[in-house]
């Protein structure tokens, strides 16, 4: 399919569902609206941001229609959800949704993340198919989206989409929003070593990530952290060519909607005939899917705890608990459904009467009024899931209530726990918590009850939908923003042209290179950074060029700079400035320094070390360096701090630097960086031509004491007083490969 040019920045929406499911009546195929928090919570935003969804409009929905469609049909429906609902349908088989959708999806990352790892499946094919419907949906995007729509990715059905479609089209602006709880570390690695990294990297492809609680949100960066190694400030996670912003965004209702719908004919009437069938009995509602996560078997067994504790309220209380189908095809949801049914026979055996059934248990789905009529009615809603990224039920119960009355019971463990903290909060997992909130619900007092439910319903009114999903796309238009500010200094194709034609003009030409991070990437363990055979012939050809000075600047030791470059006519530059050896000359020292100070300072550097797995200390000439890459990462950065504190407040009146780099942390005479290095090597010729290329803050000195006509260049995208940046090594030796290549090609014609 051919893309279509537009002029309007379009929202791309993409969830594992449609806003409509496709279902078979008989030979034919019939569209019919789907249900669940996120669809119909987008589904309200969209209808806000652009009126009836039959309207041209500057939005698209992806997603699987819920049925597997022949490929004769396929035409028809795409046709169909294009033109009716500006949807556009990703087609999976049978295979695919058996193996992605009811496999990984629900057998792997649900009772994982809701931390029920006893549940879970690691089926090898099940991660598989979990990859190849990623890689579907972003074939699908690629055919539909353009550079400047918004793409908005949600759940954990589509973890690696975010990573996958960035990599086709890094200039597009992606955010990726997480429906349920993020685990902690300690149960996230659980998956298979590269299943969560994959889950990691997927997700980190996005611009923007969103969670619906804080805790969410910091047990994603701990993860980032601890298993990709990127760290954090303030929600923004540092990766080597990009910046990902993290948020939080509790999902809101359409208030208005559950708030003015009891006025309705079908409400009243809904309530009057329950009111009749249920008498004067206070009403306890509980409504939640089929799921293990929800605490169903908690919440009787609670009602059954204040029973027992409060026989007064024997025939005066009756529990309507409504169980909406899900996932009938999975065994533990079979079983759940059978011990549910089981539990309320017993308790309605237990405790009922001719004239009083506790329980009313009822195993369907509810039309809108009719679920709105039962929140009318309910005197307390009862709430109690075990684990839940947010509940809206909640939310919805609490917006019903027209005229401020009645109790809601939540569970700590619900994401709306953060929000609605006026509701009875309770711990899920013990049944006389449970018993004694139902007590204290029913005997609060009115005004207590309208006092509450008044501070709920003033915050859902301003956080509504529209308010949370306006909040992430702003976010994410500034994400946008900020991200084209730091691509600015992109070393793009035209300024490398004109790179390479002052290279090529140029008669006397100084390249300053950095080491570690710039030449070669860096390793776990800084004996591993040795250079490539493809490294050193880099640098062989470049210095062969009679016109090319070429240093390599580095904070090693001479020694194992001499070891690796020694046979090179380049110059070498060890210890960030402290030996400097010019082409074909001897080592020297530039400022004559001392090192009485190290025997003073290694015992301090050995105890962190030995306080550190995985942490030693490099001794050299004239500087000292606590090495941490090896160390766990967290810990290494509580550690490493606390040591740059000790060493600061050691060193206040001595004349040496403590200075902090990726890693470690080195100390060395004062006076010595790459600036004073670069303005000896400037003042030793009359260059027409000067390129210095480094990865860290320790360059950045070098980068300012140039001339403005110098190339010079930060590896990583972030804010530089350099002029450019570059992604990564393999752009900055592409780079240096095309200068090396051009300069043959000049020759050659010339010749």
């Amino acid at each position: 399919m051919q893309k279509k040019q537009r002029t309007t920045q379009r929202l791309i929406i993409v969830s594992n569902r449609l806003p409509f499911t496709i279902v078979q009546e008989g030979s034919d195929l019939k569209f019919k609206e789907s249900v669940g928090g996120v669809a119909t919570g987008l589904s309200a935003y969209l209808e806000s941001q652009h009126g009836a969804p039959h309207q041209e409009s500057d939005y698209v929905w992806v997603g699987w229609p819920g049925k597997t469609i022949d490929e004769e049909a396929r035409e028809t429906v795409r046709s169909k959800a294009v033109a009716e609902y500006h949807s556009y349908p990703v087609f999976l088989s049978e295979e695919d949704v058996e193996n992605f959708y009811q496999g990984f999806c629900n057998k792997t990352i649900w009772p994982l993340f809701h931390y029920f790892p006893e549940f879970v499946r690691y089926d090898l094919e099940y991660w598989q198919h979990y990859n190849r419907v990623n890689q579907i949906f972003c074939k699908t995007l690629l055919e539909l989206v353009q550079p400047d729509d918004l793409v908005w990715i949600h759940d954990y059905h589509l973890m690696l989409l975010p990573d996958l479609l960035k990599k086709q089209m890094p200039s597009v602006s992606v955010g990726f929003f997480l429906h349920i709880p993020f685990p902690t570390f300690e149960v996230f690695r659980l998956l298979p070593g590269k299943w969560r990294r994959g889950i990691l990297e997927g997700i980190v492809g996005a611009d923007l990530v969103g969670f619906h609680t804080y805790d969410n949100m910091q047990d994603f960066l701990r993860c980032a952290l601890r298993i990709l190694g990127f760290d954090h400030n303030m929600g923004q996670l540092q990766l080597p060519d990009r910046i990902v912003n993290v948020g939080t965004y509790p999902m809101g209702i359409d208030f208005l909607k559950f708030h003015n719908a009891g006025g309705s004919a079908e409400i009243h009437k809904t309530k009057e005939e329950l009111q009749k069938l249920l008498g004067d009995s206070k009403i306890i509602l509980s409504v939640d899917r089929l799921d293990y996560s929800k605490g169903i078997i908690n919440r009787l067994q609670g009602f059954e705890a204040m029973l027992e504790m409060n026989p007064e309220w024997r025939g005066k209380v009756t529990l309507i608990m409504i169980v909406v189908p899900s996932r009938v095809d999975v065994e533990h949801y079979d079983l759940m459904q059978k011990q549910i049914e089981g539990l309320v026979g017993k308790i309605n055996g237990r405790f009922g009467s001719i004239s009083w059934t506790p329980i009313i248990y009822q195993f369907s789905a509810l039309s809108f009024y009719s679920l709105v009529a039962r929140y009318a009615l309910a005197h307390v809603a009862l709430i109690t899931p075990l684990r839940d990224g947010m509940n809206l039920i909640a939310k919805e119960y609490v917006a019903s209530r027209a005229d401020k009355t009645g109790v809601l019971i939540l569970s700590e463990m619900a994401g709306a726990a953060k929000e609605l903290g006026e509701a009875i909060i309770i711990n899920p997992n013990n049944r006389t918590e449970i018993a004694e909130a139902l007590k204290e619900a029913l005997e609060l007092s009115v005004d207590e009850q309208i006092r509450r439910n008044t501070f709920m319903q003033q915050r859902l009114r301003r956080y509504d939908v529209v308010r949370w999903a306006s909040d992430f796309i702003t976010d994410l238009t500034l994400a946008r923003e900020r991200r084209e500010t730091l691509y600015a200094k992109l070393l793009t194709s035209n300024a490398q042209e004109q790179l390479f034609h002052d290279y090529t003009q140029s008669q006397q030409r100084l390249l300053l290179l950095d080491y570690d991070g710039t030449l070669t990437p860096f390793f776990k363990h800084p004996y591993q950074a040795k250079p490539t055979k493809e490294v050193i012939k880099l640098l062989h050809d470049l210095s062969e060029d009679t016109n090319n000075t070429v240093v390599v600047i580095s904070g090693r030791d001479k020694d194992t700079l001499e070891s690796w470059f020694g046979s090179l006519s380049i110059g070498l530059v060890a210890e960030n400035g402290i030996w400097i050896k010019g082409v074909n000359e001897e080592w020297q020292m530039p400022k004559s320094l001392t090192n009485e100070w190290k025997p003073k300072l290694l015992p301090i550097l050995e105890m962190y070390a030995d306080r550190l797995p995985g942490a030693f200390v490099e001794e050299k000439d004239f500087s000292l360096v606590w090495h941490y890459h090896a160390a766990d990462v967290e810990q290494g950065n509580l550690v490493a701090r606390e040591l740059t504190d000790a060493l600061l407040a050691f060193t206040t009146n001595i004349d040496l630097q403590v200075l902090s780099s990726y890693k470690s942390i080195e100390i060395r005479n004062a006076g010595i960086s790459k600036a004073t290095v670069g303005l000896q090597w400037l003042s030793t010729n009359d260059y027409d031509f000067i390129l210095a290329i480094g990865d860290d803050w320790t360059d950045e000195d070098l980068f300012m004491i140039l001339p403005q006509t110098a190339y010079s260049i930060r590896v990583g995208v972030t804010s530089t007083p350099a002029r450019f940046n570059l992604r990564n090594t393999m752009e900055v030796q592409r780079l240096l490969l095309r200068l090396k290549r051009r300069r043959k090609f000049v020759a050659t014609d010339s010749s």
